[in-house]
């Protein structure tokens, strides 16, 4: 690979796939609740496909937004515009691609998530601006990684029924709560820079509140189990989820970066189990129909 495509490899965050899985999961486990078990295969694809296009193009977004910032926090000064591999003008013709890519794939479902697509791109494009404004930019990434959940809705029912809403909800507090980990990682650099987020606005209160959040998405995730009337086997997943939300809470106690870059990492393992319950659950279910 020449040092031109891994600058753009890098740039797309292909090299890092855990912002990729972490809208994938949800957006799967929306697919499964719409279709009440295995979606239409072409459905499954696009979505699948779209994520990985999205992801990307919200981190080419991110990376222009974030040009003049980056060089200057100890994640980021290595990233290709941060370091000059690529220039603003490149990241933008990359980004152009991406969205006419995502507008193929969209073409493919019905009238209704398209549209719902374009608003998710823009509040894509928005987020990454929210930093500048509000202490709660994280409130925006929670929209913003959720939206495929609504969408997957659409694409299967035409509409979105509740069990998919609350999944919704569950999603954006969970995304509330795990980017406010990795958020944690940057809270020197960022208050040095002026920059905002819910790390720095909830300073020595930051673990509470994370325990908090967290308890609210196991709540709306039991909801979702009972509105839908899924299996045993998904409320088992979940009190694994329980378990893997206190070794979090636990690796982000000490504040160190490291720990509370891991406590994030590790949300790619809980959206795995989410997905394997709500999957398991209409295996068993309708395999004993």
């Amino acid at each position: 690979m020449s040092q031109t495509a891994r600058a753009y490899w890098e740039l797309m965050r292909l090299d890092r796939p855990v912002g990729t899985f972490l809208l994938l999961w949800p957006t799967l486990a929306a697919l499964w609740l719409a279709a009440e078990g295995f979606p239409l295969f072409k459905i499954l694809i696009v979505f699948v496909l779209g994520t990985f296009v999205m992801r990307a193009a919200g981190c080419v977004v991110n990376d222009i937004a974030d040009h003049r910032f980056d060089p200057h926090v100890e994640r980021t000064k290595s990233r290709p515009l941060a370091d000059g591999r690529l220039s603003v003008r490149q990241a933008l013709i990359c980004f152009a691609v991406l969205l006419l890519a995502g507008l193929a794939l969209i073409f493919l479902l019905n009238p209704i998530t398209r549209w719902m697509a374009v608003i998710g791109v823009v509040v894509s494009v928005i987020y990454p601006f929210m930093k500048r404004f509000t202490n709660l930019p994280q409130v925006g990434l929670g929209v913003a990684f959720s939206w495929g959940i609504p969408m997957a809705g659409t694409a299967v029912q035409g509409y979105v029924p509740l069990s998919v809403w609350l999944l919704f909800a569950a999603s954006f507090v969970w995304v509330i709560a795990y980017d406010t980990e990795y958020a944690m990682v940057d809270r020197d650099d960022d208050a040095k820079l002026g920059l905002k987020s819910t790390a720095i606005l909830l300073g020595r209160f930051d673990v509470l509140a994370i325990a908090i959040l967290y308890t609210i998405v196991v709540g709306l995730l039991v909801a979702v189990g009972f509105i839908a009337h899924l299996h045993w086997l998904y409320f088992v997943s979940l009190l694994v989820v329980v378990g893997l939300f206190i070794h979090q809470l636990l690796l982000i106690r000490s504040r160190d970066r490291e720990d509370c870059f891991r406590a994030f990492q590790n949300n790619t393992i809980v959206g795995c189990v989410i997905f394997l319950g709500v999957a398991a659950s209409y295996f068993v279910s309708n395999g004993m129909a």
